[in-house]
């Protein structure tokens, strides 16, 4: 069996494809990918095949990634938060045995260390180069398929995944609502959608974010980072208090982000602040939906059992393909 007989060619749709190892002074995982019929070539470097270019819109998304590989990780924090929300968004079984999981942005594989858990065929992608975190996270799951692709052209054969799941991914894309419709696409009949957006209202379009983003996003991700890793940790003491004594729209006030009330230790919750400080501002895309958006793109794309409501993250959308 190919170890990429599951992809598709993004070129041209064919599923034949030759792997061309690369000379012996290179390293042994690294090769490249050719489509047998239309001959457009992939890369594949550190075992993982390449269907995006290295540098895009979500540069600095792999950036903050193989920084914090670890960081959010339940392993690493000892604590179930991963666990909690991906079983409490998406309602599925804990068991998932000789079923296909798409996970549509990895990132560094929080979610991924929890659907490889389920004993589920999981394959999980991200547009940027933090699928070289989830590698060195999760890589040694035997039931894991990684690789980096575009969520507006999956790799992989349409309506052939029983769950798909994409959480914190899709108001980063250029357009959510066709994001949202590749990712339908993929879902076989009978089979379980699960997503999330930032929610889009008065109140969020005051946060921080929307104001300093202007500027923030001008600059590198080096310069950004260097920024916010020295701005936050002081501001963790008063962001907690703002947290006491108005709970989270008093958190809100701070111009960071701090997660304490998790039950995190000191050291976790000052790489978790200045990690999704950074990931608050460096983004190139910020488009926050609507629950009338998420339910819209449920209905228009023929799902069932529609359930869209407010989550952790902003606005949830569950739903399932209607039985062929």
């Amino acid at each position: 069996m190919s170890a990429y007989e599951h992809y598709v060619c993004p070129n041209c749709g064919s599923q034949a494809f030759s792997e061309q190892k690369k000379h012996a002074a290179e390293r042994a995982e690294d090769a490249d990918l050719k489509c047998n019929a239309c001959e457009h070539t992939y890369a594949v470097i550190n075992g993982i095949p390449r269907f995006v270019p290295r540098d895009n819109y979500a540069t600095s998304f792999g950036y903050q990634w193989n920084i914090h590989r670890r960081s959010q990780l339940d392993s690493h924090t000892g604590l179930p938060i991963s666990r909690d929300r991906v079983f409490g968004v998406t309602k599925w079984p804990e068991r998932m045995e000789g079923q296909r999981v798409l996970e549509a942005g990895s990132g560094a594989g929080r979610f991924t260390e929890i659907l490889v858990g389920t004993g589920a065929s999981v394959f999980s992608f991200d547009y940027s180069t933090a699928v070289d975190a989830n590698a060195a996270n999760n890589g040694h799951a035997p039931n894991l398929n990684l690789f980096q692709g575009d969520i507006f052209n999956i790799p992989l054969a349409r309506a052939s995944f029983d769950k798909v799941m994409c959480l914190g991914v899709l108001q980063h894309t250029p357009d959510p609502a066709k994001a949202f419709e590749s990712l339908a696409a993929m879902v076989r009949p009978g089979g379980e959608l699960v997503v999330d957006a930032y929610t889009r209202s008065v109140i969020s379009v005051l946060q921080w974010k929307y104001l300093l983003r202007p500027i923030t996003m001008r600059m590198s991700p080096q310069t950004l980072y260097k920024v916010v890793a020295t701005a936050t940790p002081p501001l963790i003491p008063v962001t907690k208090l703002l947290r006491k004594l108005g709970g989270r729209a008093g958190a809100r006030i701070s111009p960071i982000c701090e997660y304490s009330h998790l039950g995190l230790p000191d050291e976790i919750n000052r790489d978790w602040a200045i990690l999704d400080t950074f990931d608050m501002y460096s983004p190139a895309h910020d488009h926050p939906q609507s629950i009338a958006d998420v339910s819209g793109w449920f209905s228009s794309a023929g799902f069932v059992e529609i359930d869209v409501g407010y989550g952790p993250n902003g606005v949830i959308g569950r739903g399932r393909r209607l039985e062929a």
